[in-house]
């Protein structure tokens, strides 16, 4: 079965489409079908998985707004491994001539239904705002993964996308889902992302991914190489801890699937799942900007 994410923070520069595009290549790693719909205007997804937005025929301009058959706008993003579903600017005017139509924000849900169980994920990338286009991507997700740097500021921009998410389950959508929130450019030595860390976890418990994604140079630079960092330096600890990401959203998402039996059985059991972040744990004193 199927399970829609969308990626979002209305915070900008939190690692949103950098988790889209690394966790799409490590789920993919595991022999997961991936679809990566990007649904951001400035079209970096698209980019960072090997796919010139300058060259598009088809975006997600044509999935919103014209019949154009979905098949027909996806495209195969051989270097990353999964098929994505490309933006560009275009998705710019995509936002203004969706106010004008009816339904506007189930668009996205309606394309997406006829090619959703192809796949095992579909992780949508989505706008860092609250405009008609994230709309559309909560309207259509099963639940929402928030990446969230451990600053004051971000704690303020996490309460409000709570409340947002909030109003779409009320008014359009009412199984969504918190799926979890990640930790990104963590750096072990910073005081205060240790505070903020430790804050999150008071106030979410398990809803805080174990998982933490390091600041890391590799991380920074595969995305000028049109490629996810496992394919640009597998080795490196950013690639490290997306395939921990995406081992412990695949271990969360059997656990849910097992029902309370597999609950019990645990607790009986008396013993915690195993982590997943072992090889990030290891990292994380030396945790640093330039660390390769």
């Amino acid at each position: 079965m199927s399970r829609i994410i969308a990626i979002t923070n209305q915070k900008g520069g939190v690692g949103k489409t950098t988790t889209c595009v690394n966790l799409a290549a490590s789920l993919s790693a595991t022999r997961r079908s991936v679809l990566l719909v990007d649904l951001d205007p400035q079209g970096n997804a698209t980019m960072g998985s090997g796919v010139d937005k300058r060259q598009l025929e088809l975006s997600g301009y044509n999935l919103l707004l014209d019949d154009t058959p979905i098949e027909q706008i996806i495209v195969d993003a051989e270097v990353a491994g999964y098929h994505l579903l490309p933006a560009n600017s275009d998705l710019t005017a995509a936002e203004v001539q969706l106010i004008q139509v009816e339904d506007r924000e189930a668009r996205l849900h309606r394309r997406l239904a006829s090619v959703a169980a192809n796949y095992d994920y579909v992780l949508i990338d989505c706008p860092p705002s609250l405009n008609m286009l994230t709309l559309n991507a909560l309207t259509a997700a099963d639940a929402v993964f928030i990446p969230i740097q451990c600053e004051y500021y971000a704690l303020e921009g996490l309460s409000a996308l709570l409340e947002t998410v909030e109003q779409i389950r009320d008014a359009v959508n009412p199984g969504l889902e918190i799926e979890g929130l990640l930790r990104t450019m963590f750096d072990a030595r910073n005081n205060l992302a240790n505070q903020v860390s430790e804050q999150l976890l008071e106030h979410f418990g398990d809803k805080v991914y174990r998982t933490i994604i390091p600041r890391n140079i590799r991380l920074a630079e595969a995305p000028s190489h049109g490629t996810p960092v496992l394919k640009y330096d597998q080795a490196s600890r950013g690639a490290i801890a997306y395939l921990a990401l995406a081992g412990e959203l695949v271990r969360r998402e059997q656990e849910r699937q097992a029902g309370p039996q597999h609950d019990t059985e645990a607790e009986d059991e008396d013993e915690a799942p195993p982590p997943d972040t072992a090889a990030v744990n290891d990292a994380e004193p030396n945790l640093s900007e330039n660390a390769d």
